[in-house]
């Protein structure tokens, strides 16, 4: 694993950002936490990056505990955060042209293909940048030494709609070099990149998969009857939101498969007229396990 968390906990006064935060990130994988604003994903990265110190619990990023990456770690991580300060009196090109030293691993040619595929104008100063440009100016200081990791911390916070999606073009390109981990609470943009992710709230993970399985384990499934429906008590195994009306029940499934469907409605319903099974959008299976796994239903 490129990067641990076990049991992290991190406060600030009498508010607890992070209770017992433990996510794992696969080498090569794009990790995504997803939440709520607030609901310690800044936090949770900042203790990555060294920016601040848990309580309790330990973090490993690229094998080396958090509170002891060294310049040579550092080396090998992107950062990109929505608050990230850069040098307002800087041009762009200056700014890269002081980076470079400080990383073996740059590439000038890539750099350049950075600069011209987010249509970034190098001799502007970066206090001159909009917001969206001046994210993109991160993302540009983070690419061209090839990390290992890369860690986006809300990146999307106020782009507009082309700025992200030149944003997310660029990532793409080297999506598979290096393994990502982004918090955001934008569903839209991360589903296409992302290939495992985490739901925190209120500084706890809910859930963590990869998309493969989370997409394909959860179903919204409707079931018509011949006369009128006796909902089963008690609800099956993995049958969330479950509602009647007439002689139709439906449900979503969140450990889908069509044989163990099949069983489950022969078991409790008589005169089955038809089943119908259909995916459920990524934003409503987040909705639907964050509010499960709330309520301790799941």
């Amino acid at each position: 694993m490129i990067v641990r968390t076990d049991d992290l906990h991190k406060t600030f006064g009498r508010r607890e950002a992070l209770r017992g935060l433990s996510i794992s990130v696969e080498d090569g994988s794009a990790y995504a936490l997803i939440g709520p604003n607030g609901a310690g994903k800044t936090t949770a990265l900042r203790v990555l990056m060294n920016i601040l110190k848990p309580e309790r619990g330990s973090a490993t990023v690229i094998g080396i505990d958090s509170r002891r990456l060294s310049a040579r770690e550092f080396a090998q991580i992107g950062y990109v955060s929505e608050n990230q300060e850069l040098p307002p009196r800087l041009t762009v090109r200056q700014y890269l042209e002081y980076l470079r030293p400080f990383y073996a691993t740059w590439d000038r040619q890539l750099e350049q293909s950075v600069l011209g595929e987010l249509r970034l104008p190098p001799d502007l100063r970066i206090g001159e940048l909009s917001h969206g440009m001046r994210m993109k100016a991160a993302l540009a200081c983070a690419l061209p030494f090839r990390p290992k990791l890369l860690l986006l911390d809300e990146p999307f916070s106020g782009l507009d709609a082309l700025v992200r999606e030149e944003f997310m073009e660029r990532l793409l390109k080297q999506a598979g070099e290096m393994a990502i981990v982004i918090s955001s609470h934008e569903l839209t943009e991360i589903e296409h990149v992302a290939t495992h992710v985490g739901f925190i709230d209120q500084g706890r993970l809910l859930f963590q998969d990869s998309m493969t399985e989370l997409t394909g384990r959860v179903r919204e499934v409707r079931v018509t009857l011949e006369g009128a429906v006796i909902a089963p008590a008690p609800v099956p195994d993995g049958w969330m939101q479950l509602a009647v009306a007439g002689n139709v029940v439906s449900f979503v499934d969140t450990r889908f498969s069509n044989e163990r469907l099949s069983q489950s409605v022969t078991k409790h319903f008589k005169g089955v007229r038809n089943v119908d099974v259909r995916p459920v959008a990524l934003r409503s299976i987040f909705t639907t396990l964050a509010r499960a796994t709330r309520d301790g239903e799941r």
